[in-house]
């Protein structure tokens, strides 16, 4: 019995030593995704490049000789089961960084377990509200007050209308960028005449954008993704607001052209370059776009690649990062993260640095229209 159990240990022994060796020669990157619920477009197309970006990484023979692995859990779009799921990450995956999608208030609601563990956040959301919380966390979601200046803009130089309404959803990015849209207005040369909000699972907005047009608003300044943005469209032909923009924030494609549909050239969207690529001018710009789409295409298609270019680059930042850190430990990565050059990506360029965590510093935004069922930009 004695033999048999001491058997037993030593094989028990060599299986934990050789998981632990497996451990070693893996890099665990977790990534929190919304595939169910509001967020799903967006943060499919999130988890996809990631391990779209990993598999062309570890053909490559992976980083620092380890191979890559993508461990991602379904939020299903809301904060609880983010909690739920980041935890079961960091203790049964034991994850050494975190790639995460767009739900901001699921990476706010995980972030101080995170930091606690010392684990670089990478996200596709805006930062954590506490400064503890920021030092471990970047962005690559542009500032949100890009997304408001460049349709403002648009119409202070394309159009008449001076008075807007604003219809945000109740997340953490669209309460910012409605708290933006209002401040930023009169700078602009707008004027907001009405602030309704709305639930992303609501079948009709009628009801505010009858208010906002007895306010006098000429056109609709949306914040939020998803299919709401199509709901939006369809009362406003339903309304028979005939002279109404509606202006969409950074969404997938597939909802841009259910909308463009429905309104034709007054709904107009803002678009980064790699998502109307055409527009980009020669340079390291379109040749990293290119490069992206070339792989993106080859795996899916015609399929959107808003998110999935932030994805990516989102994946080669932090491949950088632990190719400068000569490591694969947290605080180490953090560190490199910071002190990283200007790189170029897909999507934009990044410029991070230790007071600086919202890696996208310069407007990367054009508008958009739908014409003939492709997102062109509007010239």
């Amino acid at each position: 019995m004695r033999h048999r159990s001491g058997l037993l240990a030593a094989a028990a022994i060599l299986a934990l030593s050789a998981t632990s060796a497996l451990a070693q020669q893996t890099y665990k990157i977790g990534s929190s995704v919304g595939l169910t619920g509001y967020a799903a477009v967006n943060d499919r197309a999130w988890r996809d490049s990631l391990l779209l970006a990993a598999e062309t990484l570890n053909a490559k023979g992976g980083v620092l000789g380890k191979k890559v692995e993508i461990v991602a859990e379904d939020n299903r779009s809301e904060p609880q089961e983010a909690v739920v799921g980041y935890r079961k990450m960091m203790s049964n995956d034991q994850v050494q960084i975190f790639d995460s999608g767009c739900v901001s208030a699921g990476n706010f609601a995980a972030a101080g377990s995170v930091v606690r563990a010392q684990i670089p956040m990478v996200l596709c959301s805006i930062l954590p509200q506490r400064p503890e919380e920021q030092k471990w966390a970047f962005s690559v979601l542009p500032p949100p007050r890009f997304e408001i200046e460049a349709r403002y803009q648009h119409l202070k130089d394309k159009t008449d209308i001076r008075k807007v309404g604003i219809l945000h959803d109740p997340t953490p990015y669209a309460m910012l960028m409605k708290d933006l849209g209002s401040k930023i207005a009169k700078d602009m040369g707008m004027e907001v005449v009405a602030v309704e909000s709305y639930k992303q699972d609501d079948a009709d907005v009628s009801v505010q954008l009858g208010r906002m047009n007895a306010a006098g608003a000429g056109a609709v300044i949306k914040m939020g993704q998803g299919g709401s943005t199509v709901t939006t469209a369809k009362n406003i032909k339903a309304l028979g607001l005939d002279k109404m923009l509606l202006l969409a924030s950074l969404d997938d494609g597939a909802t841009f052209k259910q909308a463009g549909e429905v309104l034709g050239d007054r709904f107009l969207f803002v678009a980064p370059g790699v998502q109307i690529p055409e527009s980009i001018p020669a340079g390291p710009a379109k040749d990293a776009a290119d490069a992206f789409l070339k792989v993106w295409q080859a795996k899916y298609g015609d399929r959107d690649p808003n998110a999935g270019a932030r994805a990516w680059d989102s994946f080669m930042l932090i491949v950088a990062a632990v190719e400068k850190a000569k490591s694969t430990e947290g605080p180490a990565v953090r560190d490199a993260l910071e002190t990283l050059p200007s790189i170029q990506g897909s999507f934009a360029q990044f410029n991070f640095s230790p007071e600086q965590h919202v890696g996208i510093t310069k407007n990367p935004f054009e508008i958009g229209v739908v014409r003939g069922g492709k997102l062109v930009a509007l010239k």
